[in-house]
């Protein structure tokens, strides 16, 4: 259940930020030769200002129409430009769509986060429910402290998924 909450918390920062992100870029998977590959596997990504992240591809230039390409379909909004073997991507300004699109996606990160513990939770009680090595009282114990505790996940998820949607929102805190 703590794994489900960090994999939110990590996914959060990685993928839900307002501004493009070099995590975000560094995940990106380019398909090259038929196999997938994560961005940062094929070249150096650098944020040489708040509105330029340059990505070197001189380790591998084949791969320069695939990587253009990741970005363009990326769904970020980002127009890659490409000198020799080095891509200039210009962080778009952060429109209200745009906002709202990072919303959804915090929110279904949420909703995956909220069922993963909810999944974890239920397959212990059913564990707890199949063991016999125990009476009944001590088991109806257990299974009403595994849902306490998968509860107070789930709250601490909503929580973080909260201040998470007030920050892309702008809303005030």
């Amino acid at each position: 259940m703590q794994k489900a909450i960090e994999n939110l918390k990590e996914e959060y920062i990685k993928n839900i930020s307002l501004r493009s992100s070099t995590g975000a870029l560094e995940e990106l998977k380019v398909r090259v030769d038929g196999k997938d590959h994560k961005l940062q596997e094929l070249g150096q990504i650098i944020r040489k200002n708040p509105q330029v992240i340059v990505i070197n591809l001189s380790g591998f230039p084949q791969t320069i129409p695939a990587v253009l390409a990741t970005l363009q379909k990326s769904g970020m909004n980002l127009n890659p430009q490409q000198d020799g073997t080095t891509l200039f991507v210009s962080v778009p300004p952060v429109t209200k769509e745009h906002r709202e699109n990072l919303a959804k996606g915090a929110k279904a990160l949420f909703i995956k986060c909220r069922d993963s513990i909810r999944t974890a939770q239920n397959d212990t009680v059913k564990k707890i429910k199949k063991s016999g090595s125990v009476s009944e009282d001590v088991s109806f114990s257990i299974q009403h402290q595994v849902v306490a505790i998968g509860d107070k996940f789930v709250a601490e998820a909503e929580k973080i998924h909260e201040i998470k949607h007030k920050e892309l929102l702008g809303e005030k805190k």
